[in-house]
């Protein structure tokens, strides 16, 4: 942090409210951007691509499993994999030992689309957070954390809900 402030008064830019608004602006067009033209390339949308990806790397996962590597809530992970399963992307197979159990697997049209899709599968924003370094990462999460407790403090009740995710 103390490097990344030196930087900057090198450099004599200086971060204002509306510096930093316009970078997360330019994240989520980003994101938003890229999200549409991996639905434009592969016919499923970004959401979709990184949910067969995830099942590429770990065939077998549950809905709820998947909804966990994703960050999503159960439901929309479950309508997401409906729309694949129609699709005809990956397929549901219950494990004789629980019926209840629904594992998820990819089909030969899954995997022959996840192998022609445009990288990174799993979008954009994301790889880009994986591939910062964990120190970076508690840093941003913190003071994203207190960005967002500082907006919980102004919030009027409107939930401080994440965007929805675009299926």
């Amino acid at each position: 942090m103390a490097e990344t402030q030196q930087k900057l008064k090198k450099s004599g830019a200086q971060a204002t409210p509306l510096s930093v608004l316009q970078r997360f602006r330019v994240l989520i067009r980003t994101a938003q951007r890229h999200s549409q033209w991996v639905e434009r390339q592969s016919g499923v949308t970004g959401a979709q691509l990184w949910a067969l990806q995830e099942l590429n790397e770990s065939p077998g996962l549950r809905v709820g499993e998947l909804a966990n590597r994703m960050a999503l809530h159960q439901s929309t992970a479950s309508n997401m994999v409906d729309r694949l399963e129609t699709a005809s992307l990956l397929r549901k197979e219950r494990t004789s030992v629980d019926q209840r159990v629904v594992r998820l697997y990819l089909t030969d049209e899954g995997l022959a689309l996840l192998g022609r899709a445009p990288s990174p599968a799993r979008g954009i924003l994301p790889e880009a957070l994986r591939l910062m370094d964990q120190e970076a990462l508690l840093r941003l999460q913190g003071e994203l954390d207190a960005l967002l407790r500082q907006i919980r403090d102004l919030d009027e009740g409107f939930g401080m809900q994440p965007l929805p995710f675009t299926e």
